[in-house]
């Protein structure tokens, strides 16, 4: 007999995580805030002679991706763990075929080609992260029913061939955040650490070879160890966001933020520095902190491998986004063009952040009645003090 919609709620509402649903929504409105600062500048920036922007007109627009967001989010927490894994795979198979199309038919934005109009701006390769991640996740679960199965050949193909496609537009930063959660759910999964080594060594090799032969990352690498307009820009970024010292100079009363380029989207730490001071930027930090904790936490007693892997490789995407542009505001990390999860503005980034989030959401949701003797991260933890 099938259950009625209040009967599927409360489930939904008992098995869900509400502690990590209320970090992302509180991480979500100081989002809100943080775009309200800097929509004034972008807009300014991106204004001309003839056409003079609305100085809330990214406030606007991210209210309504935020409100599509989190729809999507819930929605998808709804799902079990097998349509959440079908629904990943699906994504990952429509996402990588819009990906292969972008090089002939993607719009070219700031000497990059990523993106694809569909009525809206969209970059497959954001949406990509985390159907990846649960493709991943279900590839290398197969060791349960066979371990001789070659599943890290076929997880390095798959990753080689995003690598690849990603190289054409050209997006180096996405191809070595791909590369982390890649590492991340190989690890996880129990493949021996000197096959690991094997391959991680072919892919220092080739980021070796990209240096000298390509030239996206020649220019990246170059300008952060310093010269040219991408290092006046973090250099930029990294001034704006000390400018407002421990306190921060005050919503709207920020001066530099109006000659910081994409203010309201890759550099939008910077403005919270100066706008609501250092103090206020180690509070997002430790969301984050919080954020990737409390999913790991959910893993710990997980013993479905597949659930352990994909929650850990969702989580590893956004923590990790998250992490390389706050370093990238620090100029601690070559500047990549990714943006802040949950806080910068945008469309398809941000609908494809609440994708992955609302597929951890559903994975890591569990009965609190039922009792887990240990394994997963627990698990893993324990076996590899025994062999050390």
């Amino acid at each position: 007999m099938r259950r009625g919609w209040r009967e599927e709620v409360r489930i939904w509402w008992r098995e869900l995580d509400r502690w990590l649903l209320g970090l992302i929504v509180l991480l979500m409105g100081l989002g809100t805030l943080a775009v309200a600062a800097a929509s004034p500048a972008s807009a300014d920036q991106l204004s001309t002679a003839q056409v003079t922007l609305d100085p809330f007109l990214f406030l606007k627009r991210h209210l309504v991706f935020q409100l599509l967001g989190l729809a999507l989010m819930v929605g998808l927490s709804f799902l079990s763990r097998d349509e959440a894994r079908r629904l990943g795979i699906l994504a990952f198979a429509f996402m990588l075929f819009l990906l292969v199309l972008v090089p002939f038919v993607g719009v070219e934005k700031n000497g990059s080609r990523r993106w694809l109009e569909v009525g809206m701006s969209l970059q497959p390769s954001e949406f990509l992260k985390p159907a990846f991640a649960i493709m991943l996740a279900w590839i290398l679960s197969w060791r349960l029913r066979d371990p001789q199965l070659p599943v890290l050949a076929f997880a390095s193909l798959v990753m080689a061939l995003i690598a690849g496609l990603l190289m054409m537009q050209p997006n180096l930063g996405e191809a070595v955040l791909f590369g982390g959660i890649w590492l991340v759910l190989v690890t996880l999964a129990g493949v021996s650490l000197k096959r690991i080594a094997g391959v991680a060594g072919l892919g220092l090799a080739f980021l070796v070879a990209a240096y000298f032969f390509y030239g996206n990352a020649k220019s990246r690498i170059d300008a952060f160890i310093g010269g040219g307009t991408a290092y006046d820009q973090v250099d930029l970024a990294f001034r704006t966001l000390t400018n407002g010292g421990w306190s921060g100079a005050g919503l709207w009363l920020g001066t530099r933020k109006m000659n910081l380029p994409e203010a309201h989207t890759d550099y939008i730490f910077s403005v919270i520095g100066e706008e609501f001071g250092l103090l206020f930027c180690g509070l997002v930090v430790a969301l984050y902190c919080a954020i990737v904790l409390r999913a790991l936490m959910r893993l710990v007693d997980e013993d479905d491998l597949f659930a352990l892997l994909a929650g850990a490789g969702l989580i590893a995407q956004v923590g990790g986004q998250a992490f390389m542009n706050v370093l990238v505001n620090l100029q601690l990390f070559p500047s990549k063009g990714a943006t802040l999860p949950l806080i910068s503005y945008g469309g398809s980034s941000t609908l494809a952040v609440c994708f992955a989030l609302g597929l951890l959401l559903a994975i890591t949701r569990r009965n609190p009645f039922l009792r887990r003797e240990g394994g997963g991260l627990r698990q893993f933890l324990e076996r590899k003090e025994e062999r050390a």
